[in-house]
């Protein structure tokens, strides 16, 4: 059964088209993936289906009574609110059935309503009744399930408004999981999350009741949850069925099929054109009347004929290169049993890894393990004990997540200039490799994206020479398209990359050396994120 659909609908903004005559109809537990670059309008989707903003064209129309969850509407709550409140609010309908039955059962402890018992009763037995039918003992248990599979139990007592922005978002989410609407609208669920919970979100979607609407770049996410794909390009929305990578597959399929269309229709139209050319030149010699009908008419035929576009076999990406001038040591890192704590909490103890030249090493683990701590002590932070070496001549650069900080209020070019000894016409010019086009690169650091702070460091760090990379977290906030870019240029790449990712897509690609943190011990796998999944898996 359909349950949303839009017909004809477009949106503009400041007189750019964003989406034009888009259809697509949502259906009962659809699992749907909306993907597409930064930009390109997949979140202004969600807010006109959500009722947030009214489109220009054509209609939203959804099934009658149809309750609709958006994670991108954070709960909106008084100062002093606790998490708790703001998960219980989650159950509107079941706290007025709640409240009704308090009341009820106030009026018939009151003496003066005895007259009134029997039919109190009847109507606090038909609330309770419907209580219990609504599921309303089993919300206590639910709120706990949420809690526990987003971690966020240890902030159940917490007020809201005092959180983290990460922290606001997972409330968030689990807030819009308990009200198990009709249809699930998720923007980058996966954002903050470790990759225990992405599992178990995973596994709550798929076991959801109603239809899922996510928009998300990460590529194994999409591939668990979703059965169909919905691309968002140059502002038309297509239709595939199957997951991410069979989504892949088909539109490779269809983009040769269209590219191969449009040969043929080119080739007959040179044909035409020349035929054309021919009997005009035909009639001109010989004044023959026959001849200039016979080209009016053919003529005709092209002019009506319905053209078919070029497809664009290739969008236009960054070009990202990384560069190695001079190599490092064989021996690039070392720790020996490193330990770190926090006040009375360990949180590791006896840590050993050795990572060698030309290596690519992924550290994985749950949030709040010390993955960023053993990345900060490579870049000179002191262990509590046991000792971290970096070897000679190793030459290191490092993103951070929270890229190019304290820069906010200079911009875009000179930034890049800072870190790149280049004249400003030349800056300009690789800027451009990067995206960052004509008045792109006065912006201020402050008003970019999280997407193009990204790049930007990316920018610098590829003029930079680096034999050794430490990246933490490189590709959040990058769309699908940057992503891609980014694996090519490290696949390529001839020096050292130490990376802490929660991108298991982008694990399993580059990485063949995986260290999990867990429990205060680093266990180091020889093979990808999934062929450590397998290990683990033949031991339970």
């Amino acid at each position: 059964m359909i349950i949303c659909s839009l017909n004809n609908v477009s949106k503009m903004y400041g007189g750019n088209s964003v989406f034009k005559n888009i259809h697509v109809e949502i259906h009962e537990n659809d699992r749907i993936g909306l993907i597409g670059r930064n930009g390109t309008g997949k979140t202004t989707l969600f807010k006109l289906i959500a009722g947030l903003e009214n489109s220009d064209t054509g209609t939203i129309s959804l099934k009658n009574d149809v309750e609709i969850g958006y994670l991108e509407q954070l709960p909106s709550v008084s100062d002093g609110t606790k998490v708790l409140d703001v998960l219980k609010s989650s159950f509107q309908e079941l706290n007025a059935i709640e409240n009704k039955i308090h009341e009820l059962s106030l009026m018939i402890s009151k003496p003066e309503n005895e007259d009134k018992l029997e039919k109190l009763l009847n109507r606090l037995y038909s609330l309770q009744e419907e209580y219990s039918e609504k599921g309303g003992y089993e919300t206590e248990s639910k709120i706990t399930g949420v809690l526990k599979g987003l971690k966020l139990e240890q902030l159940r007592d917490c007020e809201f408004q005092l959180l983290s922005g990460g922290e606001k978002t997972k409330v968030g989410l689990a807030s819009v999981l308990l009200k198990e609407p009709d249809l699930l609208m998720l923007d980058e669920p996966t954002n903050h999350l470790d990759l225990t919970t992405m599992n178990w979100l995973e596994d709550y979607l798929t076991r959801f009741k109603g239809a899922v609407v996510i928009i998300s770049h990460d590529r194994y996410f999409l591939d668990k949850v979703c059965n169909k794909t919905l691309d968002l390009e140059d502002g038309e929305l297509t239709l595939y069925l199957g997951n991410y990578t069979t989504f892949m597959k088909l539109k490779e399929e269809q983009l040769l099929q269209e590219f191969h269309q449009y040969k043929e229709q080119q080739k007959k139209i040179k044909q035409m054109k020349e035929a054309i050319k021919r009997l005009r030149d035909w009639a001109n010699r010989g004044g023959n009347e026959k001849f200039y009908k016979r080209a009016f008419s053919m003529q005709k035929a092209l002019d009506r004929m319905d053209k078919r576009t070029r497809p664009v076999m290739e969008r236009k990406k960054a070009q990202l290169s990384f560069d190695m001038s001079d190599r490092s040591g064989k021996d690039v890192v070392s720790f020996k049993d490193v330990a770190r704590s926090f006040g009375q909490r360990v949180l590791f103890n006896g840590i050993q890894l050795d990572v060698y030249f030309g290596e690519k090493t992924a550290i994985i683990g749950d949030n709040g393990t010390g993955k960023s701590s053993l990345i900060k002590m490579i870049m000179g932070e002191s262990p509590d004990s046991g000792t971290v070496k970096v070897g000679s001549s190793v030459k290191l650069g490092y993103l951070t997540q929270n890229s190019l900080e304290g820069c906010e209020n200079k911009t875009v070019l000179s930034v890049f200039r800072d870190a790149v000894s280049v004249e400003e016409g030349e800056a300009r010019h690789l800027l451009a490799k990067y995206l960052f086009y004509g008045t792109a690169v006065f912006k201020k650091v402050g008003d970019l994206s999280g997407g193009e702070r990204t790049r930007l460091r990316f920018a610098q760090l590829v003029h930079e020479n680096h034999n050794l990379l430490l990246l933490d977290e490189p590709t959040n906030h990058l769309d699908i398209d940057s992503r891609e870019v980014l694996e090519e240029a490290l696949e390529h790449y001839k020096g050292t990359v130490i990376a802490v990712s929660h991108d298991r897509y982008f694990l399993n690609k580059l990485f063949r050396k995986t260290a999990l943190l867990k429990d205060g011990t680093l266990t180091v796998y020889n093979g990808t994120f999934d062929e450590m999944e397998a290990a683990l898996n033949r031991t339970l």
